[in-house]
Protein backbone atom coordinates (compact mmCIF):
# COMPACT_ATOMS: atom_id res chain seq x y z
CA UNK A 1 0.00 0.00 0.00
CA UNK A 2 1.25 3.49 -0.78
CA UNK A 3 0.10 7.12 -0.27
CA UNK A 4 -2.88 6.35 1.99
CA UNK A 5 -4.00 6.19 5.61
CA UNK A 6 -5.51 2.84 6.58
CA UNK A 7 -7.86 2.44 9.56
CA UNK A 8 -8.58 -1.06 10.89
CA UNK A 9 -11.69 -1.32 13.09
CA UNK A 10 -12.83 -4.57 14.73
CA UNK A 11 -16.53 -4.35 15.57
CA UNK A 12 -16.62 -7.95 16.83
CA UNK A 13 -13.64 -10.21 17.54
CA UNK A 14 -9.97 -9.51 16.88
CA UNK A 15 -8.20 -8.56 13.66
CA UNK A 16 -4.44 -8.89 13.41
CA UNK A 17 -2.37 -6.61 11.21
CA UNK A 18 1.13 -7.82 10.40
CA UNK A 19 3.19 -4.94 8.94
CA UNK A 20 6.87 -4.80 8.19
CA UNK A 21 7.24 -2.39 11.11
CA UNK A 22 6.31 -4.81 13.86
CA UNK A 23 3.34 -4.43 16.19
CA UNK A 24 -0.39 -4.75 15.77
CA UNK A 25 -2.13 -1.49 15.04
CA UNK A 26 -5.29 0.52 14.66
CA UNK A 27 -4.12 3.34 12.39
CA UNK A 28 -1.57 3.05 9.60
CA UNK A 29 -0.07 5.78 7.43
CA UNK A 30 1.38 4.05 4.38
CA UNK A 31 3.17 7.12 3.03
CA UNK A 32 5.84 6.11 0.51
CA UNK A 33 5.05 2.42 0.99
CA UNK A 34 4.49 -0.36 3.51
CA UNK A 35 3.98 -4.12 3.32
CA UNK A 36 1.24 -5.45 5.59
CA UNK A 37 -1.43 -8.11 5.94
CA UNK A 38 -4.80 -8.31 7.67
CA UNK A 39 -6.43 -11.45 9.04
CA UNK A 40 -8.81 -12.65 11.72
CA UNK A 41 -7.27 -13.77 15.01
CA UNK A 42 -8.69 -15.89 17.78
CA UNK A 43 -11.81 -18.04 17.77
CA UNK A 44 -15.42 -17.03 17.29
CA UNK A 45 -16.95 -14.53 14.88
CA UNK A 46 -14.97 -11.61 13.50
CA UNK A 47 -16.53 -8.56 11.90
CA UNK A 48 -14.62 -5.45 11.00
CA UNK A 49 -14.39 -2.40 8.77
CA UNK A 50 -11.46 -0.97 6.87
CA UNK A 51 -11.36 2.67 5.88
CA UNK A 52 -8.82 4.04 3.41
CA UNK A 53 -8.19 7.79 3.67
CA UNK A 54 -6.34 9.70 0.97
CA UNK A 55 -3.23 11.70 1.83
CA UNK A 56 -2.65 15.16 0.38
CA UNK A 57 -0.09 15.43 -2.43
CA UNK A 58 2.48 16.97 -0.07
CA UNK A 59 2.19 13.97 2.30
CA UNK A 60 2.10 11.13 -0.25
CA UNK A 61 5.75 10.15 0.22
CA UNK A 62 6.23 10.64 3.95
CA UNK A 63 7.74 7.91 6.13
CA UNK A 64 5.32 5.05 6.96
CA UNK A 65 3.92 5.13 10.46
CA UNK A 66 1.88 2.89 12.75
CA UNK A 67 -0.07 4.13 15.75
CA UNK A 68 -0.72 1.31 18.22
CA UNK A 69 -3.90 1.86 20.21
CA UNK A 70 -5.43 -1.24 21.77
CA UNK A 71 -9.20 -1.38 22.22
CA UNK A 72 -9.05 -0.81 25.98
CA UNK A 73 -7.08 2.42 25.49
CA UNK A 74 -9.53 4.07 23.12
CA UNK A 75 -11.14 7.18 24.53
CA UNK A 76 -14.84 6.80 25.39
CA UNK A 77 -17.63 9.25 26.06
CA UNK A 78 -20.67 7.97 28.01
CA UNK A 79 -23.79 9.99 28.73
CA UNK A 80 -27.60 9.53 28.82
CA UNK A 81 -27.64 5.99 27.45
CA UNK A 82 -25.02 6.65 24.77
CA UNK A 83 -21.49 5.30 24.50
CA UNK A 84 -19.09 6.73 21.92
CA UNK A 85 -15.68 5.22 21.17
CA UNK A 86 -13.59 7.99 19.65
CA UNK A 87 -11.20 6.37 17.16
CA UNK A 88 -10.25 9.74 15.64
CA UNK A 89 -11.56 13.24 16.17
CA UNK A 90 -13.66 14.47 19.09
CA UNK A 91 -17.07 13.79 20.61
CA UNK A 92 -18.79 15.00 23.77
CA UNK A 93 -15.61 16.65 25.01
CA UNK A 94 -13.50 13.51 24.50
CA UNK A 95 -10.63 13.64 22.01
CA UNK A 96 -8.83 10.68 20.44
CA UNK A 97 -5.05 10.33 20.94
CA UNK A 98 -4.69 9.15 17.33
CA UNK A 99 -3.13 11.71 14.98
CA UNK A 100 -4.87 11.88 11.60
CA UNK A 101 -2.67 13.58 9.00
CA UNK A 102 -5.81 14.11 6.88
CA UNK A 103 -8.33 15.60 9.36
CA UNK A 104 -10.80 12.80 10.07
CA UNK A 105 -13.58 11.83 12.49
CA UNK A 106 -14.30 8.14 13.14
CA UNK A 107 -16.83 7.40 15.91
CA UNK A 108 -18.25 4.06 17.06
CA UNK A 109 -21.63 4.82 18.67
CA UNK A 110 -23.91 2.59 20.77
CA UNK A 111 -27.31 4.00 21.80
CA UNK A 112 -29.71 2.39 24.25
CA UNK A 113 -33.46 2.29 23.45
CA UNK A 114 -35.01 5.75 23.73
CA UNK A 115 -31.68 7.59 23.54
CA UNK A 116 -31.11 10.71 21.42
CA UNK A 117 -27.73 11.99 20.21
CA UNK A 118 -26.27 14.92 18.30
CA UNK A 119 -22.76 15.19 16.89
CA UNK A 120 -21.37 18.34 15.32
CA UNK A 121 -19.45 17.96 12.05
CA UNK A 122 -17.40 20.69 10.33
CA UNK A 123 -19.68 22.08 7.63
CA UNK A 124 -17.09 21.78 4.86
CA UNK A 125 -16.39 18.07 5.52
CA UNK A 126 -17.78 15.02 3.71
CA UNK A 127 -19.48 12.49 5.98
CA UNK A 128 -21.35 9.19 6.06
CA UNK A 129 -22.55 6.63 8.59
CA UNK A 130 -23.01 2.87 8.54
CA UNK A 131 -25.44 0.92 10.74
CA UNK A 132 -23.83 -2.11 12.39
CA UNK A 133 -26.67 -3.32 14.61
CA UNK A 134 -30.28 -2.38 15.37
CA UNK A 135 -32.27 0.41 13.77
CA UNK A 136 -32.55 4.15 14.15
CA UNK A 137 -33.72 7.45 12.73
CA UNK A 138 -30.98 9.67 11.31
CA UNK A 139 -31.06 13.34 10.40
CA UNK A 140 -34.70 14.27 11.03
CA UNK A 141 -37.15 12.78 13.51
CA UNK A 142 -39.72 12.19 10.77
CA UNK A 143 -37.22 10.37 8.53
CA UNK A 144 -37.73 6.68 7.81
CA UNK A 145 -35.94 4.11 9.96
CA UNK A 146 -32.61 2.71 8.76
CA UNK A 147 -31.47 -0.77 9.78
CA UNK A 148 -28.25 -2.79 9.96
CA UNK A 149 -26.00 -2.91 6.89
CA UNK A 150 -27.33 0.37 5.53
CA UNK A 151 -24.96 3.21 4.64
CA UNK A 152 -26.13 6.83 4.57
CA UNK A 153 -24.18 9.60 2.86
CA UNK A 154 -24.89 12.82 4.71
CA UNK A 155 -25.79 16.02 2.90
CA UNK A 156 -24.69 19.59 3.66
CA UNK A 157 -24.95 20.68 7.29
CA UNK A 158 -23.02 21.10 10.51
CA UNK A 159 -24.03 17.95 12.38
CA UNK A 160 -26.04 14.74 12.71
CA UNK A 161 -29.03 13.98 14.96
CA UNK A 162 -29.91 10.36 15.78
CA UNK A 163 -32.84 8.77 17.62
CA UNK A 164 -33.17 5.18 18.80
CA UNK A 165 -36.91 4.71 19.06
CA UNK A 166 -36.68 0.91 18.99
CA UNK A 167 -36.57 -1.58 21.89
CA UNK A 168 -33.03 -2.80 21.07
CA UNK A 169 -29.60 -1.12 21.17
CA UNK A 170 -28.45 0.75 18.05
CA UNK A 171 -24.84 0.67 16.93
CA UNK A 172 -23.32 2.58 14.01
CA UNK A 173 -20.14 4.32 12.91
CA UNK A 174 -20.02 7.97 11.93
CA UNK A 175 -17.13 8.90 9.64
CA UNK A 176 -16.25 12.36 8.32
CA UNK A 177 -13.23 13.97 6.75
CA UNK A 178 -11.87 17.15 5.26
CA UNK A 179 -11.94 17.13 1.43
CA UNK A 180 -8.55 17.54 -0.24
CA UNK A 181 -9.85 18.95 -3.55
CA UNK A 182 -7.04 17.27 -5.49
CA UNK A 183 -7.06 14.96 -8.53
CA UNK A 184 -6.92 11.25 -7.72
CA UNK A 185 -5.40 8.46 -9.85
CA UNK A 186 -5.63 4.88 -8.53
CA UNK A 187 -4.06 1.70 -9.84
CA UNK A 188 -3.70 -1.42 -7.70
CA UNK A 189 -2.46 -0.47 -4.21
CA UNK A 190 -1.28 2.98 -5.36
CA UNK A 191 -3.26 6.21 -5.05
CA UNK A 192 -1.46 9.26 -6.40
CA UNK A 193 -2.30 12.57 -8.13
CA UNK A 194 -0.98 12.56 -11.73
CA UNK A 195 -0.73 9.36 -13.79
CA UNK A 196 3.06 9.83 -14.04
CA UNK A 197 3.39 9.23 -10.28
CA UNK A 198 1.51 5.93 -10.61
CA UNK A 199 3.92 4.76 -13.30
CA UNK A 200 6.89 5.79 -11.14
CA UNK A 201 5.45 3.88 -8.16
CA UNK A 202 5.20 0.69 -10.26
CA UNK A 203 8.75 1.26 -11.49
CA UNK A 204 10.07 1.65 -7.96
Amino acid sequence: MIALNGVRFAAVGILNNAPNLGDLDLWMTAGRGIVHSKMAAGEGPNRGLQLLINLSSENKMIEPRYQDVVREELKRAEKDGIEVRVLTGESTGVESPVFARTPTMFLDVIMKPGAEWYQSIPESWNSFMYVLEGEGVFGYLKSSTDTAQHLLVLGPGDGLSVWNSSTEPLRFVLIAGQPLHEPVVQNGPFVMNPEAEIQKAFGD
